[in-house]
Formats: C-alpha cells, sequence, structure tokens
C-alpha cells in the first residue's frame, strides 16, 4: 500500500467516505473488519489516516445506504450488490459480503455522467459496430475492472442518443442511469424490481424491446434467453467475465452439457455480431486519464461465423490477427498504445500475451516511422 490519504471526516460516516472518492478520483473503496477504510487511486490501494474498522463499525457503517428491501436478503445469503447515489449525483455500486462473521465491502465509484468512446479511449470499431448493427448478439468481456460496464453504458448511450428504439435493461445492480433521447429505456434491477435474471428475460422479449441489455450472463438460462432473443430480431448486448475471446466461447459451452454444443454453435454462428474483450492498463505519467483500454475485437463475419458453426474455434485467434474488417489483436492494440504514448513499453511488455510477436510488430512500427521520416527529408522522389 502507498501513504494513507486524510481521513474524509472526525466521524466515521459511509456517506463522507463515498463523497471523497470525486475528490480523491478513487475508484474503489473497501471496508474490512480491523483494517483502515482504503481507497484504489490510480491501482493503488490507499488507507485513509486513522484507526481501523472496529467489528461493530464494519457491521452497521453500510446500514444508512442499505435499501430495506435487501437487508433480509443479505442477512440470508451473506452476499449482497446494489447501487446507491449521494445528492451531488456520483453514483457507486456497492457489493457486501461477510467474512469471519463480519460484514465487509468492495464499492466501485461509478460516474454520474456516461462516457463516450472518445473519453474511454476505445478503437472506432466500437462505435462502427454498434451503427452497423440492428439484431445479433454483442459481447463485451473481461476481467473484474476491465471497464465492461463503462463501455456497455456508452455503447447504449449512442444508441439512445441517435436511434428511435426501446431499450430494455437488466442489470444487478443498475448502475448508469440512462435518460431517454431518442429511444424510450427501460432499466430493471434484480433484487429490486425483478428477483433474478432468469425471471426478468422469460418476459423480456413481450415487453416489445428493440435492444437489451444484460448485466451479465453468468449461466445457462441468462446465456440462452440471451441467444433466443437475438435469433427473435432483437439487438442484444451482455458482459461476461472472461479474460479474452477464446475464453468468452468456452465459457458459453461450459454452460451447455456436451450434446448441445451443435444446436450452441449454429446458434451463435446466426447471431453473434462481435466480441470486445478489453484490459485496463495503466497510462504514461501526467496521461488525461489513469488507465487506459488494451481491447482484442472479434467481427462476427462469414469467415468467423463458419468456424464457430464448424467447431474450429482455435483458428479464430489467427483471424483476430490479421486485424482485417476492425478486428484487432490485444498485441495489436499494446503496439498501437506505445506508438500513442499512451503507456510505456515496459507496460506493453508486462501485459503482452506473447512478448515476441509484441516487440515484431513494435519494430514494424518503428520501420515504417524511420521509413516516413527519411521521405519527408529527402523529398519527394
Amino acid at each position: 500500500m502507498e501513504q494513507p490519504v486524510a481521513n474524509p471526516a472526525p466521524v466515521l460516516s459511509i456517506h463522507r467516505l463515498l463523497a471523497a472518492m470525486k475528490g480523491l478520483n478513487a475508484s474503489d473503496l473497501h471496508l474490512k473488519v480491523g483494517v483502515k477504510p482504503t481507497y484504489r487511486i490510480n491501482s493503488n490501494l490507499r488507507p485513509i489516516q486513522g484507526d481501523p474498522l472496529t467489528e461493530e463499525e464494519a457491521d452497521h457503517l453500510l446500514d444508512p445506504i442499505v435499501p430495506e428491501v435487501l437487508k433480509q436478503k443479505f442477512d440470508a445469503s451473506g452476499n449482497l450488490d446494489f447501487a446507491t447515489h449521494l445528492k451531488d449525483g456520483e453514483r457507486f455500486r456497492i457489493n457486501m459480503f461477510r467474512a469471519g462473521g463480519h460484514t465487509h465491502a468492495a464499492i466501485r465509484r461509478v460516474k454520474a455522467e456516461i462516457p463516450s468512446y472518445e473519453n474511454l479511449h476505445l478503437p472506432p470499431v466500437y462505435s462502427e459496430l454498434v451503427d452497423r448493427t440492428m439484431e445479433g448478439l454483442v459481447l463485451v468481456v473481461g476481467v473484474t475492472g476491465s471497464g465492461k460496464s463503462s463501455t456497455l453504458a456508452a455503447m447504449i448511450e449512442h444508441i439512445n442518443a441517435t436511434r428511435s428504439e426501446n431499450i430494455i435493461t437488466v442489470e444487478d445492480p443498475v448502475e448508469y442511469r440512462f435518460i431517454p433521447k431518442k429511444s424510450i429505456v427501460s432499466q430493471r434491477e434484480i433484487g429490486i424490481d425483478v428477483d433474478s435474471y432468469p425471471t426478468a428475460l422469460r418476459y423480456i422479449v413481450r415487453e416489445d424491446p428493440d435492444v437489451i441489455f444484460i448485466g451479465e450472463m453468468r449461466d445457462h438460462d441468462t446465456v440462452l434467453a440471451a441467444i433466443q432473443a437475438a435469433e427473435t430480431g432483437h439487438l442484444v448486448f451482455g458482459s461476461m467475465h472472461t479474460a479474452d475471446t477464446m475464453q468468452a466461447f468456452a465459457r458459453i459451452l461450459e454452460f451447455f452439457p456436451s450434446h448441445e454444443h451443435g444446436f450452441l454453435r449454429h446458434s451463435l454462428s446466426n447471431t453473434l455480431r462481435g466480441v470486445c474483450a478489453q484490459r485496463l492498463l495503466p497510462a504514461v505519467p501526467n496521461f488525461e486519464v489513469g488507465v487506459v483500454p488494451a481491447c482484442e475485437v472479434l467481427i462476427g463475419n462469414s469467415v468467423v461465423r463458419q468456424k464457430i458453426r464448424e467447431g474450429e474455434d482455435n483458428d479464430l485467434p489467427m483471424i483476430i490477427g490479421k486485424n482485417e474488417e476492425g478486428m484487432q489483436s490485444f498485441t495489436h492494440a499494446l503496439a498501437e498504445m506505445v506508438k500513442n504514448d499512451w503507456i510505456t513499453m515496459q507496460t506493453a511488455m508486462e501485459y503482452a500475451p506473447n512478448r515476441d510477436a509484441l516487440s515484431s510488430v513494435l519494430k514494424g512500427v518503428e520501420v515504417k516511422a524511420q521509413g516516413l521520416v527519411s521521405r519527408v527529408k529527402s523529398g519527394p522522389r
């Protein structure tokens, strides 16, 4: 951990702890028994000055913000996800969990303003994919804390601002609040508006949606409902907790018994429009944001659809690696980020799937750059 940050208040209050996150530019707040409240700032953990949380403080610090309807659920299960906001509009995603018989929490700050593609430093293909897709399935995947929610919010908001659609979201919890613009939007929160994803998705196609956003595709029923909705002419967005495109396919198959894999592949080949996998990397010092996304993008073109249908998933990395039709590999993304001075070479190498491959791509970039300089110096031939 780095040096402590100033205690936001002499008397511990969850509202004051949350309010301090904006000024500190903290992404997360951790509350644990026997540990000082700790912020995550630019990927580093920094405790506040003061005393560690007592058992009594930890068990009751969150009481003012937990919805009454959810308290019984936490008592019964020991886990709870919900969202809350402050008077200034700042929003937070709360995960409460019981550990050692006491309440712990991980709190993610969700900025009230819905980010744009440009704010998030996403490649142009993200916008192009949404603009040209009217039906089918679009997945955004990544590990926890990789920016999936912000990316999906940017995609949904782009549709909201540019197209006349009926958008229905199912989220656990609701993070960004969409204000209807050209579209109309209904946001359903698990545990408050509906009891579960399967229940919400069982009825969602009867609600006349054009666009469906599923906060997390986490099991057989959720994935099946998403694919079926996409097959019936809806545009479906969903997120999954996997590190890359290949793991996303493996995870989907894991949700189904082997005798259903043929049906599943056929359905995916017909509905999949794109998979966007991303990882957040620390940016160079003094950059406009603290972290930037490295993105792997798979576009569901005719070749990709055929590979999925015939079970030739192992060929997909090669197809992505050609960087055609807007597709890009993590290696290519890292090289571009170094070229644009978003991340350091050291960071790129640290996160590279294959360091030798990244070195080769970077050398190619350097050779092209040197050739351009030579032509400029020598003048036209």
